[in-house]
């Protein structure tokens, strides 16, 4: 069976994997998979799981929190924020909803942050309104 390339790139390390066979994944408009040879293509994965084979193992499973696809000339290139890896379904859907709960939490952090600022702005605003000469 023929092969490919996978390089997957995060914001601390990457990883190379040879000997692919084939891989599955999600984007906007549903799930696609690309063998070797594909023509040239680009997408961006969306938060979830993606599988890929290697030609004598099971699928192995990648987390992501969404990513950019690109295949050119063998080679699938994948670069997200963070990635994982597991053989086991299981295991890594439990460590991918710890990780959206965590990604929630700070997107929760951060709109509260900024809805202070907003407001600490708003009374300084109002503040300097109100003295006179302005």
């Amino acid at each position: 069976m023929s092969q490919f390339a996978l390089n997957l790139f995060d914001a601390s390390h990457e990883q190379r994997i040879e000997g692919v066979t084939s891989f599955v994944g999600e984007d906007a408009s549903g799930s696609f998979g690309i063998q070797a040879n594909h023509a040239r293509f680009m997408t961006t994965l969306v938060f979830g799981l993606a599988r890929f084979r290697l030609e004598t193992e099971e699928w192995q499973y990648l987390a992501l929190p969404g990513a950019v696809v690109y295949f050119n000339n063998n080679e699938l290139s994948i670069s997200t924020r963070h990635f994982l890896i597991d053989t086991d379904l299981e295991r890594i859907s439990a460590l991918l909803e710890q990780q959206l709960i965590a990604e929630e939490e700070n997107l929760r952090v951060t709109k509260d942050s900024l809805h202070q600022m907003e407001q600490a702005m708003l009374k300084r605003m109002m503040s300097l309104k109100r003295k006179p000469g302005w």
